[in-house]
């Protein structure tokens, strides 16, 4: 055997590499001994490794093939990219495995099993690793499990719009719905209560949590999984994409000492990201942060974070009351549901803490009023309120396949005559888009705003001046958007609507 010198040319391409793969031998193996089989050269076969101490398995390896092995030196980066993407091909659900599944009779004994391999034998356990795997290559943030009085419907939601990925037969439901509640430590024999549960699973060096919840319906248990995957990191103010404008204005908004700073927008409008990104511009060594959250997300260096529990009496209003006593300088509360968590932001706000919250509106301005509807004094909402943001998330246009076209009618009306559309390529799974940014409708509490606030000016009245103080709306924003080419006519009014 001879150890060859680092190779001039890149690794194969994965699907050659599955090829090669001796059998009986696994891609877990391959992992945990660093080493892959790149070419077969006459009795030869050609292993690549990241060093010469590979080179007992090497040999190993190549003899299940009935060959001698010849080592090529590669950096470990590249070696382990390959092996992703060999999970990637084998965890992709087959036929064979969907057929196999009715053949699963003892769901209690599905034991939690890592779901990065490809050595586990239950059918319904490769499908589901599968799925997961699935859902987090193409950057989904939703799973559903939906269903139906003939099929099982397996749903993604990419970029903040479902797409339909498999219709499974009935006879799947029961164990795959299984499958996932003992993974998430549910209880498997409770099928008419909503329950809530947690899956941590790693892939490769790689941590991902998913957050389940299951809802008994018509047709049988409905499931949800919240897909948190901790390697794509917390974003910045920075990674926001902010326009420039409103960048300055949120900026110079969280240097105030104390007052209150409301996010609004629908579920899933990213409040919560704007949230932890705010908190990680705010955390210094002299400052104390404390959050009332449910759930926590992340992980945040330096801030206290505390977990709502219902069961054991710890809901946002009683947390927000013993984290008064912990001296905060700013207090973070993941949403205002009610009166008591809303009078406790606002009294906190005016007793020298900076409070942030999310609360649930149209637009900035309405924050107001929906405020007052939950009890709160105008004037008390006057004196603590600092701004408001009200933010979407809008689908960007796909780079790759982006191409100009003529602006419909729904667009010359605000003097747009060409706008951009993806056409739909492999990069962007054929929709047309690729990722998403963010819009940000910033109202800012000034002197006179607060005034009209506290003598209950209407919210037409306080988003007139909000607009002579330079605030531009969302629907602005989202013509911009559209006028740049970075969204669609169509996306920017799915999401903001029309005038």
């Amino acid at each position: 055997m001879s150890v060859t010198t680092p190779a001039p040319k890149k690794l194969p391409p994965s699907e050659h590499v599955l090829e090669l793969i001796p059998n009986g031998v696994s891609i877990d193996a391959l992992r945990e001994k660093g080493i892959i089989p790149i070419e077969l050269r006459d009795s030869c076969m050609v292993v690549a490794a990241s060093g010469v101490s590979a080179t007992l398995d090497a040999q190993i390896l190549a003899m299940g093939a009935g060959r001698t092995a010849s080592v090529a030196i590669y950096p470990e980066t590249e070696i382990s990219a390959v092996i992703r993407n060999l999970y990637d091909l084998k965890s992709r659900v087959g036929a064979e495995t969907l057929d196999a599944i009715e053949s699963v009779d003892d769901l209690s004994q599905l034991a939690r099993q890592e779901v990065l391999s490809d050595t586990v034998d239950a059918p319904v356990i490769k499908l589901v690793n599968g799925i997961l795997l699935e859902a987090i290559r193409e950057r989904s943030t939703d799973i559903h499990l939906e269903p139906f009085e003939d099929k099982l419907l397996v749903r993604y939601r990419i970029d903040g719009v479902l797409h339909d990925k498999y219709e499974l037969t009935k006879g799947h439901q029961s164990p795959v719905t299984s499958r996932v509640k003992v993974m998430a430590k549910m209880d498997i024999a409770e099928r008419f209560v909503p329950q809530d549960g947690r899956i941590g699973i790693t892939l490769g060096d790689r941590a991902v949590d998913i957050r389940v919840s299951s809802l008994p319906t018509q047709h049988g248990e409905r499931i949800v999984m919240r897909i948190l995957d901790k390697a794509r990191g917390l974003l910045t103010l920075e990674d926001l994409g902010m326009a420039p404008k409103e960048k300055e204005r949120l900026d110079s908004l969280i240097r105030n000492p104390h007052g209150m700073i409301l996010l609004t927008g629908p579920t899933g409008s990213g409040k919560s990201t704007s949230l932890y990104a705010i908190i990680q511009a705010l955390a210094r060594p002299e400052v104390n942060i404390i959050t009332v959250e449910d759930p926590i997300e992340y992980d945040v260096p330096g801030v206290g974070q505390v977990q709502v529990n219902e069961k054991a009496g710890v809901t946002f209003a009683s947390a927000l009351r013993s984290i008064l006593r912990q001296d905060p300088d700013i207090i973070m509360i993941g949403e205002m549901r009610d009166f008591d968590t809303a009078h406790i932001g606002v009294q906190s706000s005016l007793t020298g803490h900076l409070v942030l919250s999310t609360l649930h509106t149209n637009d900035s301005v309405s924050a107001v009023s929906r405020l007052v509807d939950m009890g709160i004094e105008p004037y008390l909402i006057a004196g603590s309120l600092l701004g408001v943001v009200a933010q979407r998330l809008v689908r960007r246009v796909c780079p790759k396949c982006r191409k100009e076209s003529p602006a419909p009618a729904a667009m010359k009306k605000y003097g747009l005559a060409r706008v951009f559309k993806g056409e739909g390529c492999d990069f962007c799974g054929d929709t047309g888009y690729r990722g998403r940014f963010g819009l940000y409708e910033q109202f800012d509490v000034t002197f006179e705003i607060a005034e009209a606030i506290s003598s209950g000016e209407s919210t037409a009245t306080l988003k007139n001046m909000a607009k002579k103080n330079g605030m531009r709306s969302l629907l602005e924003l989202g013509v911009e958007s559209v006028a740049s080419g970075e969204t669609t006519p169509e996306e920017m009014i799915r999401v903001v609507g029309e005038a």
